[in-house]
């Protein structure tokens, strides 16, 4: 678990799915449209899937009511995927973290203060050396708080990756940035 000043960053548990019914019923941002449930018995079984997950995966929680607002996670990656030499062996140092948060509550600091803890964690906890980070060209909240975070843009990707169809049944592309943080920038 990690401890904020009005957060508590823990693993799911199953009696989370109402709270998390709530915000993936309708997915703010097309990134997440894969993860849409409708149904409370959905989110029920997401929670059974969610259990057990303890190291990278957590549900955003208020200390003050114990309600799950969101959720936020990243997986080790290995820094190194051109290895030349072929070596399977490369350090899973790298992470790329996504976050999500319930409508609701957003714009009162929440997801900056999980993040924060979060990237901070992955330094010291978990041997990271390099975090990064995906966001939408229209997801301002997003850029900012990568910005507010120290992280660097890295790049501009114009139409990169497909989440939704249009209406005609065609993909609908999306301008993507990447920002990007280091170890050294973030004890800097």
């Amino acid at each position: 678990m990690i401890d904020t000043e009005r957060l508590l960053l823990r693993p799911f548990l199953e009696s989370d799915a109402e709270d998390v019914f709530e915000y993936l019923k309708e997915p703010a941002v097309n990134c997440f449209a894969c993860m849409k449930i409708s149904s409370f018995e959905q989110a029920e079984a997401e929670m059974k899937n969610r259990v057990g997950e303890t190291n990278y995966y957590f549900a955003i929680v208020l200390k003050e009511t114990g309600k799950v607002v969101g959720e936020i996670n990243a997986y080790p990656e290995s820094g190194d995927s051109h290895n030349a030499t072929g070596d399977t062996n490369s350090p899973r140092d790298t992470f790329s973290p996504y976050w999500m948060l319930n409508a609701a509550y957003q714009g009162k600091g929440y997801a900056y203060e999980a993040a924060h803890a979060f990237y901070d964690y992955l330094f010291r906890e978990k041997g990271a050396r390099r975090i990064y980070a995906y966001t939408e060209d229209y997801n301002l909240s997003s850029q900012h708080l990568c910005e507010k975070l120290g992280m660097r843009r890295e790049g501009f990707f114009q139409e990169f990756i497909s989440f939704v169809n249009n209406p005609d049944g065609t993909p609908r592309y999306e301008n993507t940035i990447q920002y990007a943080i280091l170890k050294k920038e973030w004890y800097g």
